[in-house]
């Protein structure tokens, strides 16, 4: 399943979308159930809604949900094989966003996420020297190799931000920005062409993937 719950700050939400898309259930049911049993969901804090756009280009009301309205919320619905599937995963999802925030807060997390942004502002440095070094060889767009190989780490590494990393993919991340920054510097020295160099950051990511034991991530996307 997709991811089903989000950090905000410091507290974890759902909202009635993602439950109605999960079960299988109409999103409108699903919203009704919520409003018609308002004040029992409201004991565990003040329901909030906002306003998205729907596949039909029209505004849609949506509910978020904390933790403990959400756990209340999939009680009152029936169980079915499809159901009963998404509340197992919503329970393990929020368990596991729940055991983050608290391993945000320890001093551990807190000196890697440091070290990781030392390492990331190395690679930074090193980018721009491939920016100024692909804009040489004719690259219509430089500047977007910043966002390329940002991408790049992150997939390899797992994760959307680093803020919502564990201490393992941050310093997971920390080791593959270090590959991505001696692999340009080693493709500049050698006057490799820009886009052979990106290549070789995948192909010396991928051998790290597999010496590692990462999970396998996505295909990453062909630079331009």
């Amino acid at each position: 399943m997709n991811e089903l719950v989000t950090l905000n700050r410091n507290d974890i939400f759902t909202n009635s979308l993602v439950i109605s898309e999960g079960t299988g259930i109409a999103h409108r049911k699903i919203k009704d159930s919520i409003k018609k049993n308002k004040k029992a969901i409201e004991r565990f804090g003040l329901l909030a809604s906002y306003q998205a756009e729907s596949t039909g280009g029209r505004p849609e009301e949506i509910i978020r949900l904390n933790e403990q309205q959400a756990t209340f919320l999939i009680t009152l619905l029936k169980n079915t094989e499809v159901v009963v599937l998404f509340k197992s995963e919503l329970v393990k999802q929020f368990y596991e966003m729940r055991k983050l925030l608290l391993e945000r807060q320890s001093a551990q997390w807190l000196e890697t996420r440091y070290q990781g942004k030392l390492t990331r502002k190395a690679e930074t440095d090193t980018i721009q020297k491939l920016v100024d070094y692909a804009k040489e060889q004719g690259s219509g767009h430089p500047d977007k190799l910043y966002i390329t190989y940002s991408k790049l780490a992150k997939r390899f590494a797992g994760i959307d931000s680093r803020d919502s990393a564990t201490i393992s993919q941050l310093n997971n991340l920390s080791l593959i920005e270090n590959i991505i920054l001696h692999c340009i510097e080693s493709g500049i020295i050698a006057d490799k062409f820009y886009k052979e160099i990106y290549k070789d950051c995948k192909t010396r990511l991928i051998l790290f993937q597999d010496i590692a034991y990462l999970e396998q991530q996505p295909q990453a996307k062909r630079i331009v």
